[in-house]
């Protein structure tokens, strides 16, 4: 049997500073490196230009040997006193500079007064022997490496200045050394020289390593510093994914209230508020749920108490009582299945996205006033119907619409009149119906809303309480409301549904309270 390798589980905020950590040694690796190489490359040129140099000054010399001292001349006589001053004698010419007779003259200038720098060693070469050597304390002997001379004064009978390099035993150890070779001739001398000047090129590369070495160190504690830096900040910054977690291991079903809070005004802060937003939905959807069962235990403990009651009561020997009771229950069973059968288009119109579709709203309106005209005994008329298309969902707006006329003709007197009609605004379209009932109390307009809500009108009750709550819902998945206008001459009831127009814009929606808002029941 094979069995998973356990990895360790790193948290968000380790695994960040670790990648934060890891870019940064690889970049801080790679720069140094360059940037060691290339101040290498810099340091064996700047080597080459050394060697060249005193090349030059080498040259220099030869060209200009020292002068001979100056003749010392008695000082001009002042003139006496009235006589005329005479003309200053001219000045002697300065003495031609004696040229070099041999090579040895030659090679030994050169050694005196071209001095070998840091880390740096010369040596004349006479007929191929080492000859002269400078006499200032250099750091190693180039005559200590007989082979050395042997190929310098090889590459020096070419006429030519040479530059080489060369791995020396006159180092401790044996290392690199860059030289250059200077043949030196003079004419009428039948001696031949050389001048050879040496630098040890592991020293000066050795600098450049010192240095950074020291980088390497530098760059270790930035890395430390970078590292305990990161590790607080990304603490502070990943304190709200903690908060989030730690208030949903709070959260359960009996206590919904837990809110995170919004400390930033980032992409964690927006990503906090987001979720207390959900957290407010589920919120909302556990208390609606809550009420919904309460209120429909509530709903059906009525009639179940009522059956109960008839058949315990219940006298089988008498035929009439047995059919009275009969009908009560199935009386009551009806009044229970439209009930159910309310609940489920209310949860289904609730948590379902409706399919629209073009429709014209004067024909919609056609159809559910024909449809509305066998509702009860009132005088329908057909007040108002607009030639608009609106993105609707028809069977939804005309059971919502005939739920509407159903409460106007249950809430209104018999032969009164009852008004239906479609209107457009800017940017909405309203399907609505008026009544001539006694209108609706003030302190019941929000009751109304409200699952199982019924307004005390005086008059009796009909029906399962969630025909208005349907209507919202339906409304509500248009992305529209209801509006309410009542008084005690009727009461106005719409459908406001938006749709791209350029009507005017509707009338706002009556203030139904909180409740209202989030949950309209029936009326």
């Amino acid at each position: 049997m094979v069995r998973a390798i356990a990895f360790p589980t790193w948290s968000v905020r380790a695994r960040i500073l670790a990648v934060i950590l890891v870019i940064t040694t690889v970049g801080m690796t790679f720069a140094g490196i360059s940037a060691y190489f290339v101040q290498r490359d810099r340091v064996i040129e700047s080597i080459d230009q050394e060697l060249l140099a005193a090349v030059e000054s080498a040259r220099q010399v030869l060209a200009n040997p020292p002068a001979a001292a100056a003749i010392d001349e008695p000082p001009a006589e002042e003139p006496a006193a009235g006589e005329a001053p005479t003309d200053p004698p001219a000045e002697p010419e300065a003495p031609a500079a004696p040229a070099y007779e041999t090579v040895g003259e030659a090679l030994e200038a050169i050694l005196s007064y071209v001095i070998p720098g840091r880390h740096e060693s010369s040596i004349a070469l006479l007929d191929g022997a080492p000859a002269w050597q400078p006499s200032v304390t250099v750091s190693f002997e180039l005559a200590d490496d007989p082979a050395l001379l042997a190929r310098a004064w090889e590459e020096s009978q070419g006429g030519t200045v040479v530059l080489g390099t060369a791995n020396t035993s006159a180092l401790e150890g044996v290392r690199a050394v860059r030289y250059v070779v200077a043949p030196v001739e003079i004419a009428g001398s039948d001696q031949r020289g050389a001048y050879v000047t040496a630098i040890d090129v592991q020293r000066e590369v050795d600098e450049v390593g010192g240095a950074f070495v020291t980088y390497a160190w530098l760059s270790a504690l930035t890395i430390l510093l970078i590292g305990a830096a990161g590790w607080f900040v990304s603490g502070r910054l990943l304190a709200p994914l903690r908060e989030l977690r730690l208030a949903a291991e709070r959260i359960t079903a009996q206590n919904t209230t837990e809110r995170i809070p919004v400390r930033t005004r980032d992409d964690l802060g927006a990503l906090t508020t987001t979720v207390n937003d959900m957290l407010d939905r589920i919120d909302g959807a556990f208390t609606a749920q809550r009420q919904l069962l309460d209120d429909v235990r509530h709903e059906l403990k009525t009639p179940i108490t009522i059956v109960r009651g008839h058949l315990e009561l219940l006298d089988p020997r008498k035929p009439s009582e047995v059919r009275a009771v009969r009908d009560i229950a199935i009386d009551e069973l009806d009044r229970m299945s439209e009930l159910v059968s309310d609940i489920d288009d209310l949860a289904r119109t609730e948590r379902g996205l409706l399919a629209t579709e073009p429709t014209d709203v004067a024909d919609l309106t056609a159809a559910v006033f024909g449809k509305a005209q066998a509702i009860g005994d009132h005088e329908w008329v057909l007040e108002s119907s607009v030639p608009v298309v609106a993105p609707v969902s028809p069977s939804r707006i005309t059971q919502a619409w005939l739920q509407l006329a159903d409460n106007a003709a249950k809430y209104s007197p018999a032969g009164s009149t009852i008004r239906i009609g479609s209107s457009a605004y800017r940017g909405a379209v309203e399907f609505w119906v008026a009544d001539e009932g006694p209108g609706i109390p003030e302190e019941s307009r929000t009751r109304i809303f409200e699952r199982f809500g019924r307004a005390d009108t005086g008059r009796g009750v009909a029906g399962s309480g969630l025909g208005l709550p349907i209507v919202a819902a339906i409304a509500r998945a248009h992305g529209g409301h209801v509006s309410l206008e009542t008084s005690e001459a009727g009461s106005r009831f719409g459908i406001v549904v938006p749709v791209e127009s350029d009507a005017p814009a509707p009338p706002p929606p009556a203030d139904l309270g909180p409740a209202a808002r989030d949950d309209e029941e029936s009326r």
